[in-house]
């Protein structure tokens, strides 16, 4: 059985990517991101983005979901759901994508932890505007350390 084919409830994570994306710190984009990361364990980890006024120094929400499950002891990581707010303007002639996806360095720190997983991307208030997808799909051939 793959990931991909595992029971998971994505209404429990959306609802917990929902709540944190609420707390992200977007004053500069006013994009604000929620993540909610599934374990092994059944553990839900949740993290939003945060942005600095020096842009390399901000993170987005699905590595801050990352970082709080390392910082909890775990590794597994099964699926991923993120919530973002739908097509907004960022700035003159800039707009969002409809559905928004993990960006590059969000999915270089997912391939850290595993091969693949589901994950799910949903618009804020916009029930039904969602997409699946997977982290294979979004990076193949992705870099990893070479196991021993």
């Amino acid at each position: 059985m793959t990931v991909l084919q595992t029971n998971i409830d994505w209404a429990v994570l959306e609802r917990a990517a929902l709540d944190v994306q609420t707390r992200a710190h977007a004053p500069y984009s006013a994009y604000q991101v929620g993540a909610a990361v599934l374990t092994a364990s059944g553990r839900i980890f949740t993290g939003c983005n945060v942005e600095n006024a020096s842009y390399g120094l901000s993170i987005c929400a699905e590595r801050s979901a990352i970082v709080q499950m390392v910082a909890a002891g775990e590794r597994a990581p099964i699926a991923l759901t993120v919530v973002t707010p739908g097509t907004s303007k960022l700035g003159p002639g800039v707009e969002s994508p409809a559905i928004g996806a993990p960006c590059g360095m969000c999915r270089q720190t997912l391939a850290e932890f595993a091969e693949d997983l589901p994950i799910r991307m949903s618009v804020a208030d916009q029930e039904g505007l969602s997409r699946m997808t997977s982290l294979a799909a979004l990076l193949p051939e992705a870099f990893r350390a070479k196991s021993s």
